[in-house]
């Protein structure tokens, strides 16, 4: 096996990038990057910490990440399964990342900065959907900003409906539950139950 152990290895496998991949960062939210933001549903939120990294969902009506200013995004914290991974490690350690993703779009778009976590009462009231406020916000300050290319969407063939997996040949929740912690927990009566726990909780 022939390992890479530096930069300059790399550098000599593939080269120099291109303008293309270099002149579309920025280091504030332009305007054309502002409409990526404001169209997406759905974003991976990358953060790090004592214990290692992680990388977390996040799902809410398109335009869910406020911009602020062109320095600036807010995210709500909305319900989930409380682990707080996420936001254990921002107020440990504030560098995150975010990937956007837009159904049907090829392109997706990336954001790195500096985060923290605000519980202020007037900004959470501000996040409130369907009466539910959320009880954190992230609060992201821009780095850099960029668009991937679609060559991984198309790859994937991702919003290919043809190409979607059929629920019902994956492993359920209940059944990792079940199986992971010796039946104590999951099981068919959780899968019954979760649609919903889940609409009961969403926000």
């Amino acid at each position: 096996m022939s390992l890479i152990g530096t930069v300059e290895e790399l550098e000599a496998i593939y080269g120099v990038p291109n303008e293309t991949s270099t002149a579309k960062v920025a280091d504030r939210i332009t305007p054309q990057y502002r409409i990526l933001v404001e169209r997406s549903p759905f974003a991976a939120l990358a953060t790090c910490g004592p214990e290692g990294l992680d990388c977390s969902p996040r799902g809410d009506r398109a335009g869910f990440v406020r911009i602020h200013d062109e320095k600036t995004l807010m995210m709500p914290d909305r319900r989930g399964n409380d682990r707080i991974d996420s936001l254990r490690n921002i107020v440990r350690d504030p560098r995150v990342g975010l990937l956007f993703l837009i159904p049907g779009a090829g392109n997706t778009l990336r954001v790195n900065g500096r985060a923290h976590v605000s519980a202020d009462a007037e900004l959470l009231e501000s996040f409130k959907v369907e009466g539910m406020a959320p009880r954190t916000v992230i609060v992201m300050t821009v780095e850099e900003i960029y668009f991937q290319c679609a060559r991984a969407i198309v790859r994937a063939d991702l919003w290919n409906p043809d190409k979607h997996v059929d629920p019902m040949d994956l492993p359920t929740p209940g059944r990792i539950l079940a199986e992971m912690s010796n039946n104590r927990v999951g099981g068919e009566e959780y899968d019954r139950a979760w649609p919903a726990r889940a609409q009961a909780t969403m926000w």
